[in-house]
């Protein structure tokens, strides 16, 4: 059944909650619910980073600038949602988004405040907003994980649209849940029109791919040989490697950068926007000067596997530089129509 092309983020993505099987909006250790007074060393961000990944972080900043982060985690999609629904009355100071295209979705609602030049000029043009809205904090390549056993290196795909062959029928793990996914269909209607996308995801669906919750559980089964291939973002990767106590060149599971601009080779970013009612706290721009300082880059790159977007901090081991990805030329101010997008994956039949 078509989308229509204004179906508000705010239905859809709470349409979407009942589909995707998704819980409510929920906290971390810190009640996130009152909002604080500019300059009281309290901050409330809305994380739609996993909370394994960034509090850690998170903790670092505190102990640095006795700045207290009251977050609330959940998808990047449910919190993108409910700032939607709670509007001038929310209590965040910042929204900490997995992907550009939700930053975009709630920007172009005019509910971010324009950040500082000195911030946004920490980052390449590619990865902010053109209206200054939001900053790019770390970036992440889509990529096919893949079992070396399973899946011989002359018969990977060099599209992922080949994915939809049958040969693929029941080998292909998805996390359509996911914002990087998500962002992923975004793309592919960017660059390709919204046909192409649902033609895409009707071909996924019959071949009867594998779902999981999350990126993570994808790559763990593509490394025993449960799953034969998945689509994930890199990084996931020196996740799991980490988790086993290894390299990723000790596991079965290896990176497949899609060639020739592909969209299965998307390049994008987790990132940051500070809402308006938090456009003068200096507590809140600490928060967004920290994410882009050397040290925070650093951990991105050696923590969490992902490519620093400030010059002059090294990329993540065992990966090609992001300078040298064949990316699909594909602005990410334009991933912003998240609505749409989900309602294209609920129709699929992709999420019971």
């Amino acid at each position: 059944m078509p989308v229509p092309a204004r179906r508000s983020l705010a239905v859809a993505v709470a349409a979407g909650l009942l589909s995707f099987g998704l819980v409510a909006c929920g906290s971390g250790e810190d009640d996130a619910a009152d909002p604080g007074k500019p300059g009281d060393k309290t901050i409330t961000v809305y994380s739609g980073r996993n909370e394994q990944l960034v509090k850690p972080l998170l903790d670092r900043f505190t102990a640095q600038t006795g700045i207290t982060v009251k977050t609330r985690y959940a998808t990047t999609a449910q919190l993108a949602a409910q700032l939607v629904e709670e509007g001038g009355k929310s209590p965040a100071d910042a929204f900490f988004a997995q992907d550009a295209g939700a930053l975009g979705a709630v920007a172009k609602r005019d509910m971010f405040a324009p950040l500082p030049a000195a911030d946004l000029e920490k980052v390449p043009q590619s990865y902010r907003s053109r209206t200054g809205q939001w900053v790019g904090v770390s970036a992440r390549s889509r990529v096919l994980a893949y079992n070396v056993d399973a899946v011989p290196a002359a018969e990977l795909p060099t599209s992922v649209f080949a994915l939809t062959d049958p040969k693929w029928k029941g080998r292909i793990g998805v996390a359509p849940t996911n914002a990087s996914f998500q962002a992923f269909v975004t793309a592919i209607r960017v660059q390709h029109g919204d046909q192409k996308a649902k033609d895409f995801l009707a071909g996924l669906k019959a071949n009867e791919p594998q779902i999981r919750d999350n990126n993570v559980k994808i790559v763990e089964e593509v490394d025993k040989g449960t799953i034969a291939v998945g689509l994930v973002n890199h990084y996931y990767l020196g996740e799991v490697a980490k988790e086993k106590g290894t390299t990723p060149d000790a596991l079965k599971a290896k990176l497949h950068f899609f060639p020739g601009g592909d969209t299965g080779a998307l390049v994008n970013v987790a990132g940051v926007g500070v809402l308006k009612r938090s456009a003068t706290d200096p507590d809140t721009k600490a928060f967004v000067d920290f994410l882009l300082n050397t040290e925070s880059q650093r951990y991105f790159a050696e923590q969490t596997f992902e490519y620093p977007v400030v010059a002059g901090v090294a990329a993540p081991a065992g990966v090609p530089p992001l300078a040298d990805l064949d990316s699909p030329e594909i602005d990410l101010n334009d991933l912003d129509t998240l609505d749409a997008t989900i309602g294209l994956i609920k129709d699929s039949g992709l999420v019971p």
